[in-house]
């Protein structure tokens, strides 16, 4: 069995380093937390352009001049049509603003019914802040679920970032 490893590049951020991963479709992962550089870079050791451009706006956002990051090409192949429609609706909530799992079940035309489902598929978002999970809480406001390294803890950190008003006690 062959087995491709994907090109991927960490850079460092004021938050944390990340690593990025892409193919020729687009972005396949962003992911916080890394602290080891991966194979880097495509097989021609450049980094794409859209990959180039991207990292100083993560940089900016994440020492606190937010960025929309919704016009970066994603590899979709990876995720579910259901992940697909999640994830989008997740992109439209803005820095700053919040969002919660019911509301996103409720714009998906699920009803509230489907909020744990909106929290499975962003519980396996692989570009994290690219398709901003962090910013969709609980019903009553609370920080919960979040995959990343450091959990609610780093959902927290990066609302704060984005100075999203927190109304949960």
């Amino acid at each position: 069995m062959l087995f491709f490893t994907m090109p991927s590049r960490t850079f460092s951020t004021a938050f944390s380093p990340i690593t990025v991963s892409w193919n020729e479709n687009g972005l396949t992962a962003f992911r916080l937390g890394e602290k080891s550089v991966r194979k880097s870079d495509s097989a021609s050791g450049l980094t794409p352009r859209h990959i180039a451009e991207l990292i100083p706006r993560a940089q900016d956002h994440l020492a606190g001049q937010p960025h929309d990051f919704s016009g970066v090409a994603l590899d979709w192949s990876q995720v579910t049509p259901f992940q697909k429609r999640v994830y989008l609706a997740t992109q439209a909530v803005k820095a700053g603003e919040t969002t919660t799992y019911g509301a996103i079940a409720r714009q998906l035309g699920l009803g509230g019914s489907g909020a744990r489902a909106v929290g499975a598929a962003l519980g396996s978002n692989p570009w994290l802040l690219i398709v901003p999970c962090h910013r969709v809480v609980a019903a009553n406001g609370h920080l919960t679920g979040f995959s990343a390294p450091g959990g609610v803890r780093t959902k927290a950190r990066l609302l704060a970032l984005e100075e999203a008003e927190l109304l949960a006690a």
